[in-house]
């Protein structure tokens, strides 16, 4: 598949192929359903509690008589049915990350990619460098490229100049290429890939 390379002026510098296996893969939303529901499991913190009948506060003391008192039996205070009581069955503090396999990760991200690819939203960059952190510079750059919901994955070493310049605008994101995932590159209407970035990602998962 060849696709124009344009510069952040929004010229054509270039053409570039792009390997079919990655960028041409068969979509497979039931994969990407997977790999998206897996990043947001390891995202959970999980700290949710609630407390069990041995760290509630309050008396071991038997309330009343086991008889003769009338009422039903009880041996504390502590327990669910009384206010203030345990709660049963209730959330403890746990992880809730899920397995997924590479290969699966691997399949998810290329159909990604793909999709992208598919739907006309895939941009590959020269360079995403600037030589000064201006914010209002770049915002008027991705406004003539007409990018108003993108996310940048740059490959090589990060350019901290582009990267604040960036940061700012509403809808953008960057990552560098070892953190392109199929959760993010959904989530943006548009994705951008600099040259190195092709280069490192078909490397990966050709």
């Amino acid at each position: 598949m060849k696709v124009s390379v344009v510069s952040l002026e929004n010229k054509k510098v270039a053409d570039i192929d792009l390997n079919d296996a990655v960028f041409a893969a068969p979509v497979r939303v039931d994969l990407m359903t997977r790999a998206v529901h897996w990043q947001r499991n390891k995202a959970r913190s999980g700290n949710h509690k609630t407390k069990t009948i041995s760290e509630i506060s309050g008396t071991g003391k038997k309330p009343f008589a086991q008889k003769g008192t009338g009422n039903a039996r009880a041996g504390t205070l502590r327990a669910s049915h009384h206010r203030g009581g345990q709660t049963v069955f209730g959330p403890v503090v746990r992880s809730h990350e899920t397995d997924l396999p590479k290969k699966v990760r691997a399949a998810a991200l290329r159909s990604a990619l793909s999709v992208k690819a598919k739907d006309g939203k895939l941009v590959i960059l020269d360079e995403a460098k600037a030589k000064a952190m201006k914010t209002k510079d770049m915002a008027s750059k991705l406004d003539k490229m007409k990018l108003q919901s993108a996310l940048f994955i740059i490959g090589g070493e990060l350019d901290q100049n582009f990267v604040k310049s960036v940061r700012n605008i509403p809808h953008i994101a960057t990552l560098p290429t070892i953190g392109a995932n199929v959760m993010d590159i959904l989530k943006y209407d548009q994705l951008v890939l600099t040259q190195d970035a092709v280069k490192e990602l078909e490397e990966r998962l050709a």
